[in-house]
């Protein structure tokens, strides 16, 4: 096994070469995994959500991703229904020392805390805290739908 680190924005020499053959791996996985026909490849099912209680997004997902963190907590780690509460996940997962903040010349999103959602059939099945930060991403935690373990999905979060 090789694995390579290559830019995609800019997009280097590297990026460019080995498109096409990464876009059908993309293409093969998301309708083998996701069930996605031939031509619906493209149908973003991968969020990144800021973590801010002001955007519509994080606020309209919020209740779903604490109710998938309790059932990942209980059944991964043990935890009691009291250890992963909705005030827990906050505490953990949703305050963060950094601020949102965007740079002209950073990434679209800006820079801070995110949730990267990873939704199916209509559903959070996995949600990866991040931070980014102007040098690097950073992966503060992932949690996912036991049900769902099977599909690898923290070696899919860390190599996407």
């Amino acid at each position: 096994l090789k694995v390579r680190v290559v830019r995609s924005s800019p997009p280097s020499s590297q990026f460019k070469a080995t498109f096409q053959e990464s876009y059908q791996v993309y293409k093969r996985y998301q309708m083998v995994i996701h069930k996605d026909p031939p031509d619906k490849p493209t149908i973003s099912q991968v969020r990144l959500v800021p973590v801010s209680f002001e955007d519509p997004q994080f606020k309209s997902s919020f209740n779903q991703s604490a109710t998938l963190f309790a059932k990942y907590q209980m059944s991964v780690h043990k935890d009691t229904p009291s250890d992963c509460g909705e005030n827990e996940f906050t505490r953990f997962l949703c305050d963060s020392p950094l601020e949102a903040e965007h740079a002209p010349d950073g990434p679209e999103c800006g820079y801070g805390s995110f949730h990267q959602q990873y939704w199916l059939d209509g559903k959070i099945i996995a949600v990866g805290v991040i931070d980014i930060l102007p040098y690097c991403v950073s992966s503060v935690y992932l949690y996912y739908d036991p049900d769902f373990s099977f599909l690898s999905l923290g070696v899919y979060s860390a190599l996407r």
